[in-house]
């Protein structure tokens, strides 16, 4: 069965705001008996006479006025949809889902590019989640995230890739009653007899035992930071975590130290697909890479 098109509608909706064939034809660009045609066919096709018509006069019928108030809101409805898709092709409307590590919230780099393109971006809505590490790049990957912040290094699929948008350094955290705290700096050969706590970036770990020469002995893996500074603070290990920790999170018995010699870098990254096409995520990985602290 033949329906209605826009043409008919447009038509319609000219004839019926001019309340005049000749006048409505010339807006529209085309022929008056074109025009007639085109209204005789949406009368067909709707079921009803839209207009009273004479030589001197149109008017709309009660069908034409009931029919008249959707058809306006339909247009209406369709010109808000095509600014919506040029809105969604410039980046300006969707969703993102946004993954984090724990420990990236403390530095500051996450809130400020997800608020900040929040408020440069309102129709895009940024959903934000908490995710192990290892699951990042499977995610990434699955399409459950589009954009990540990590503590590298870590391992990436194909097609996956990261930028550094913040650096740090690894100190030590150690129960504040050990003998160890009496000192400011700790050089890594004096942590060879102490119980390391493994947050879920093990890198620092090793690397202080690789610069101290030990095999690090190993106790908990309790995940996130706070949690691994719980196990300081209350099980008497210590762990090399970075030194934005200390400026975030003072707990009771816990005290930070630096470790002597070059410093030892702590990241966080952003990772992505690196053939992205959603013009959302483009936007948000566009200025969440200007978000940085570099040092």
């Amino acid at each position: 069965m033949r329906q209605l098109e826009l043409r008919h509608i447009r038509a319609f909706v000219c004839v019926a705001r001019q309340l005049h064939f000749a006048r409505a034809a010339d807006e529209l660009g085309i022929a008056a008996p074109s025009l007639t045609r085109l209204i005789q066919e949406a009368e067909r096709l709707v079921g009803a006479r839209l207009f009273y018509r004479t030589k001197r006069s149109v008017a709309l019928s009660a069908a034409g006025s009931a029919y008249l108030a959707e058809a306006l809101a339909a247009l209406d409805h369709l010109e808000r949809a095509g600014q919506r898709a040029m809105l969604a092709e410039r980046g300006e409307l969707g969703r993102i889902e946004v993954g984090y590590v724990a420990s990236a919230v403390y530095v500051g780099v996450l809130q400020k590019a997800v608020g900040g393109f929040r408020g440069t971006h309102p129709g895009v809505e940024v959903a934000i989640q908490e995710v192990p590490m290892d699951a990042v790049a499977g995610m990434l990957g699955d399409g459950l995230l589009d954009a990540a912040y990590i503590r590298p290094p870590m391992p990436l699929a194909s097609g996956i890739q990261a930028v550094t948008v913040h650096r740090d350094r690894f100190v030590l955290a150690l129960p504040a009653s050990s003998p160890l705290a009496t000192s400011a700096s700790l050089r890594p050969a004096q942590l060879r007899d102490q119980c390391f706590a493994l947050p879920e970036q093990e890198s620092g770990t090793f690397e202080v035992a690789r610069r101290g020469r030990f095999s690090p002995r190993l106790g908990p893996r309790p995940g996130t930071l706070a949690a691994v500074l719980a196990c300081v603070s209350l099980g008497g290990n210590v762990a090399v975590v970075p030194h934005t920790l200390a400026d975030c999170i003072a707990l009771p018995g816990v005290a930070y130290r630096d470790i002597a010699g070059q410093p030892i870098a702590s990241e966080i990254a952003l990772a992505f697909r690196q053939y992205e096409r959603a013009p959302a995520v483009k936007a948000f990985l566009r200025f969440a890479r200007g978000v940085k602290n570099l040092g």
